[in-house]
């Protein structure tokens, strides 16, 4: 699917309170489609796979589904995969080309012992969801929670491997999600203006700079292994999902503009520097939208995951 940019331009010009409803309206139907079929499946299986790259808007769709099945009665509790992550040992952690420690590859996870967690919550049994340490790197027993289902509740378990073949193998009647901002946005000619990755690219640049004070450098530094993780460890499994959940909103290019437009600018931009090409067309793309104003954004927006203001904020 793509949006059009003058479908756009000329929704923000002449109702910009409208198009933000219209579209978030669009995506509350995803919503329920989605919470009705995790529901159905239930008497399947209790269990939720939910993965996407990153930027992909996995933490509010996520928050917003527990809250439409808690209408519906269905109690979730929502698990990271984090949590599941191996104690780093330097002598056998999977490194990357540059052989550094990969922290994107399944091969980090504890994938005996999460099979092991979906098959006994399954079966009704109790288990001790994990709790890992990133400053210390490693996993501890003694902070797990304990978790057993009841009749109407189920376990949403999100993480980048989430739809790998080693986990929905082992667990085929799992209900799986697949998110990602999939949608371009084009010209009347057709042309491709802003893809849809670029808009994965601002959310990721301007939260980071919102809630970690990082620089945009040190996301674009970033970006590339963040890239080759999902070329080489998500997008393969994509299609092992029940529901490919496209995140992106035709309105959001128009309002995170005002946020991601200063901080690519304040880069450097030369032909040696970590993805110039796409960073230089994505700098150009931006004034061909009309600036949509974020009091038009609602505080239940996937958009506020990402520019700050939404109820779903820690």
């Amino acid at each position: 699917m793509a949006y059009s940019l003058k479908e756009i331009n000329d929704a923000v010009r002449s109702d910009p309170k409208g198009f933000v409803e219209e579209c978030d309206a669009a995506y509350a139907r995803k919503i329920e489609s989605a919470a009705r079929r995790i529901a159905d499946n239930r008497s399947r299986s209790r269990i939720v796979l939910l993965s996407g790259p990153s930027g992909s808007g996995k933490t509010t769709t996520a928050k917003k589904i527990e809250a439409r099945l808690e209408e519906m009665g269905i109690r979730s509790h929502a698990i990271s995969m984090d949590n599941y992550f191996q104690t780093v040992d330097p002598e056998t952690a999977p490194r990357n080309r540059e052989g550094q420690i990969d922290y994107e590859s399944p091969f980090c996870l504890d994938m005996d012992l999460l099979n092991r967690h979906f098959a006994m919550l399954d079966r009704g049994e109790k288990i001790h969801v994990p709790k890992f340490e990133f400053a210390r790197q490693m996993r501890s027993a003694i902070k797990s929670s304990p978790l057993r289902l009841g009749p109407d509740e189920i376990a949403i378990f999100e993480g980048i491997h989430a739809l790998n073949d080693i986990i929905t193998g082992k667990n085929p009647n799992a209900m799986k999600l697949y998110i990602s901002a999939r949608s371009n946005v084009v010209d009347e000619a057709g042309e491709t203006v802003f893809k849809g990755t670029w808009m994965r690219l601002a959310r990721r640049t301007v939260r980071d700079a919102k809630f970690r004070s990082w620089e945009p450098e040190v996301t674009i530094k970033m970006w590339a292994n963040v890239r080759r993780g999902e070329k080489l460890y998500i997008s393969p499994f994509k299609d092992n999902a029940d529901i490919q959940f496209d995140s992106s909103l035709p309105y959001e290019v128009s309002v995170i503009k005002a946020f991601a437009l200063p901080l690519f600018q304040k880069l450097h931009l030369s032909q040696g520097m970590e993805r110039y090409e796409e960073i230089r067309h994505l700098v150009e793309a931006y004034p061909k939208f009309e600036t949509l104003d974020e009091k038009y954004v609602a505080p239940d927006s996937l958009i506020r995951e990402f520019i700050g203001g939404g109820i779903y904020d820690d």
